[in-house]
């Protein structure tokens, strides 16, 4: 049969990316409690395509994920890029991999027990000499106004928050743990299941803690500087504002754009 991807193309533009996007792809996750977890997590991949190339084979891409059978994780996300990279005979490969992934959480004080989602993100690059590699999640988390509190003669206005963190690292981390360093730098957390005394106590202790969006993302950078593990992270806070018609709004980056990337 005819192959038009690989007839000629002479309009003499290079394509940087090329590729399949949102792909439905059932994965299997490391789980420091569980071992593993099952997700669904939706996958981006791409590939640079040559000014002589009319395209590139679309279905290769799904090849490579069936390949490696759902296994890709922290450990194995390079070796699916550079298998994409040879399998499609390009020069570089790209890949973004969201899914969620669930945490069971156990309340504070009546100590019932429920699952928590927490969005993350692998996304990583290889041209077969250099790499790169990031992971990242995105927390739910509790804010107090510590303005609306010290001016307040009653109470103080609090608001769901969300908080990403993407890290550059050296080595294996676990999830979990960027989770809870995120968790432990806002007023509170965030649950799936309180009884009335866990609402009590959460209340309580966000009203003791009251954070700024820029408190947020300083407190989770100065945790992240004093880990030698992470070479790069970007911290970002959006707090959805219960009494403006806006959100509060926060971000701070470490590194810079020419050390991004790392040799093997």
């Amino acid at each position: 049969m005819i192959d038009i991807q690989n007839q000629k193309d002479f309009r003499n533009i290079d394509i940087n990316k090329v590729g399949v996007k949102n792909i439905k792809y059932p994965l299997i996750v490391l789980d420091r409690a569980r071992g593993t977890q099952q997700v669904n997590a939706s996958v981006n991949m791409y590939v640079n395509l040559p000014r002589h190339f009319k395209g590139t084979h679309m279905s290769r891409f799904v090849e490579v994920l069936n390949e490696f059978r759902g296994q890709i994780s922290i450990k194995t996300f390079l070796g699916v890029l550079e298998k994409t990279r040879q399998k499609l005979h390009a020069q570089s490969a790209h890949m973004e991999v969201e899914f969620a992934y669930f945490l069971e959480k156990t309340a504070p004080v009546s100590n019932a027990k429920s699952l928590m989602e927490y969005r993350c993100l692998f996304a990583g690059e290889t041209n077969g000499e250099t790499n790169d590699f990031l992971v990242g999640v995105t927390v739910p988390v509790t804010t107090v106004c510590p303005c609306s509190r010290e001016i307040s003669r009653f109470g103080a206005h609090n608001q769901r928050s969300i908080v990403t963190v993407k890290v550059r690292f050296k080595k294996f981390f676990w999830i979990e743990d960027l989770i809870k360093l995120v968790e432990e730098s806002a007023s509170g957390e965030v649950y799936s299941l309180l009884k009335r005394v866990d609402e009590k106590y959460v209340t309580e202790k966000a009203y003791e803690n009251p954070k700024f969006a820029e408190d947020v993302v300083r407190s989770i950078a100065v945790k992240l500087n004093r880990d030698e593990n992470f070479t790069w992270y970007s911290v970002e806070a959006e707090n959805f504002e219960s009494i403006h018609n806006h959100s509060a709004y926060a971000f701070v980056e470490k590194g810079e754009t020419h050390d991004r990337r790392e040799k093997e």
